[in-house]
Order: structure tokens, then sequence, then C-alpha cells
């Protein structure tokens, strides 16, 4: 069975964070991940296959990022990858979840808790 031990953002990724952080109030990383993650599964398009470097110095467990509903993000990601078909790692499924989701935060300029 596939499992999720660490989560490593990418310098793109932290910037991003830091401008929600600001915008909205929110101030921990694994929150403001888990709105982008939940944000990427609720469009229905499979997210798009990318090199995404852990390049930052932001990393967190999968318990952080899930708190006590992580059993419930990873089956979203676990429905999600057997509904698509998709045979990426959950690890690198969850990358890439992330990264559409933080891209949509900055497309859909969120700048407060009431937009998310």
């Amino acid at each position: 069975m596939q499992s999720i031990d660490t989560i490593r953002l990418s310098e793109k990724q932290k910037q991003q964070l830091i401008t929600l952080k600001r915008k909205t109030g929110i101030e921990n990383w694994n929150v403001l991940c888990r709105w982008a993650l939940c944000m990427s599964l609720a469009d229905p398009t499979v997210p798009p296959k990318e090199d995404i470097p852990s390049d930052s110095n932001i990393e967190m467990t999968w318990k952080t990022f899930g708190g006590e509903f992580s059993h419930v993000y990873e089956a979203a990601l676990k429905i999600n990858q057997k509904k698509q078909g998709i045979n990426t790692p959950l690890n690198e499924l969850l990358k890439q979840h992330l990264s559409r989701g933080l891209h949509l935060f900055a497309k859909n300029n969120i700048n407060s808790i009431q937009n998310l």
C-alpha cells in the first residue's frame, strides 16, 4: 500500500504560501496546504504532471499535514487516483495536487480568508 511520510515543498510553493499567509492571515503552512489539496481535488481533471523540486526549507510530516483528519485526506487522494486511473505514486500525486491548488489560489487572486 502506498503511503506518504514527508511532504517537501518547492521554493515556488513556499513563496505562494508566504503570499497566502499574508493575504488570509492563516499562519500554518499545513492548513493552507490542506485548502490547496481540496481545491485541486475539486477540479475533475487530472493534475498536470510536472517536475516539482523539493528545494525549499518547508517540510512537514503527513500527520502534521493532515492532522486528525489525515486518513480522510489520504482516502480522498486514493479515491481520486483510482477514479482517474492514475498510476502516479501517492506522494507524487499529492505534490501535483498541491502545486495545482496553490496555482489556483494565485490565479483566483485569493486575498482574504473569506475568499477561500
